[in-house]
């Protein structure tokens, strides 16, 4: 039975598959199967980073020390099938090099190579698209090596389980580094569809934690770990995380009720707004790396075929033409309708997977306070291009942004286009 058929049998909306682990098999669909041959050489013409930088944001997040293990795995990638066992491969020794190192009492040297072998296992995960003993396995040693990395850790971590529709949605509760007690503000920090909870915060230098915040890193429904909890992608889901997530900080004696403000990047700019559209009691919302097209047409049928075929198995879907209906659904007007609080986001404008022009239809429904920060030639990632160079760094201006925001300083709506010189163009909106 595939998930259609499963979702008709049992009356759950479509999407909504009720327990992941009754389902090890991929999503099935038809350009992946025709370019799978015109993928696998693409990979090899280009490497491990041909639809995006996944191994730059390792090295931002791990530090510069991954610079080697990130050449050891882009040699060895030459086709999607190689993946997991080159990420494997790093991530293994990292965690042989921490056990080493914590068993010589060398603590720093241990919390790091946790926190980096962490970040393997999951890179590992993310071309297996079915709930397999492997991906299961592989979620298992992310967790428990970054449990131990936690433990070590120059600042307060703990996992918190988020109570949700019968459920729990997992997530990192961090706090800064100096806290000594009382009340702050607090980022929720949601991920893209590439993305995980736990490269959320930096291991070194984080933007947030060192401007005072907390950050809760979760993952909503259908992100990475939520499909192994059976946990899938819909409108309604992301609708009742909102209140979900805002309600569990709100309660927490150390976050300020009055200043919590929601980070998300590409899947995350998409979810966000519906977080911030369901629940008005969020301070202020950011997002970069935009993911506004209704439908998602451009990232489902003209992107690479991985894109699709990773959002099929998060929103639950074996079959293609059952997710071609649900996609109709993923619409965002009625939440950029609802936000009244401020509002930034930042993208490019020759973004590929969301073309601008939808960010910017959908920012005359807002209400409040809003800026859109365009970068020329940017695309979906921003970087690597001389006006993310030569302009405001993208999370410089996003964090400081943001803690402006929570002290309650207000700004003119405006659109920043930043142009290859680094000149910024600001006209109002």
């Amino acid at each position: 039975m595939n998930r259609r058929d499963f979702v008709r049998s049992t009356g759950l909306a479509a999407g909504a598959v009720a327990c992941g682990a009754a389902f090890a098999e991929e999503p099935h669909m038809k350009r992946f199967t025709e370019q799978r041959w015109i993928l696998d050489n693409i990979i090899q013409a280009n490497g491990v980073d041909w639809d995006q930088s996944r191994t730059g944001g390792l090295i931002s997040s791990i530090g510069p020390e991954a610079q080697g293990d990130v050449a050891a795995i882009r040699s060895r990638i030459k086709k999607l099938a190689d993946f997991p066992s080159a990420f494997e491969s790093v991530a293994r020794k990292r965690e042989a090099l921490a056990i080493e190192a914590e068993q010589n009492g060398f603590k720093i040297t241990a919390r790091e190579n946790y926190y980096a072998a962490a970040q393997y296992w999951a890179s590992a995960q993310w071309t297996i698209l079915e709930n397999s003993p492997k991906n299961y396995f592989y979620n298992s040693k992310k967790r428990d090596l970054f449990t131990k990395y936690a433990g070590m850790a120059d600042h307060h971590i703990e996992p918190v389980w988020i109570p949700f529709m019968g459920k729990a949605l997992p997530g990192w509760f961090h706090l800064p580094p100096d806290y000594t007690g009382g009340k702050i503000p607090v980022i929720l920090a949601v991920p893209g569809m590439d993305g995980w909870k736990e490269r959320s915060v930096g291991l070194h230098g984080d933007r947030w934690l060192d401007r005072g915040f907390a950050v809760l890193a979760i993952e909503g429904p259908g992100q990475y770990e939520c499909p192994l909890l059976g946990i899938y992608v819909t409108m309604g889901g992301w609708e009742q995380a909102g209140p979900a997530l805002y309600s569990w900080l709100a309660a927490r004696p150390e976050v300020d009720a009055a200043r919590i403000g929601i980070m998300g990047s590409s899947f995350g700019s998409f979810a966000g707004v519906i977080v911030a559209g369901s629940e008005p009691r969020f301070r202020a919302i950011a997002t970069q790396g935009l993911h506004h097209q209704p439908g998602g047409f451009v990232h489902d049928e003209e992107a690479s075929p991985t894109f699709k075929r990773r959002f099929m198995y998060m929103s639950g879907f074996i079959d293609e033409a059952a997710y071609d209906e649900f996609a109709k659904t993923l619409v965002l007007d009625k939440y950029f309708s609802s936000m009244k609080m401020p509002y930034m986001a930042l993208g490019g404008d020759a973004d590929e997977l969301s073309p601008l022009i939808y960010t910017e239809e959908l920012f005359k429904l807002l209400k409040g306070p809003k800026r859109l920060v365009v970068y020329q030639d940017g695309r979906h990632g921003i970087g690597g291009v001389p006006a993310a160079a030569n302009g405001p760094n993208t999370s410089t201006l996003t964090a400081d942004w943001m803690l402006t925001q929570m002290d309650g300083k207000t700004f003119p709506s405006e659109r920043w286009f930043v142009e290859a010189s680094g000149r910024v163009v600001k006209t109002p909106l």
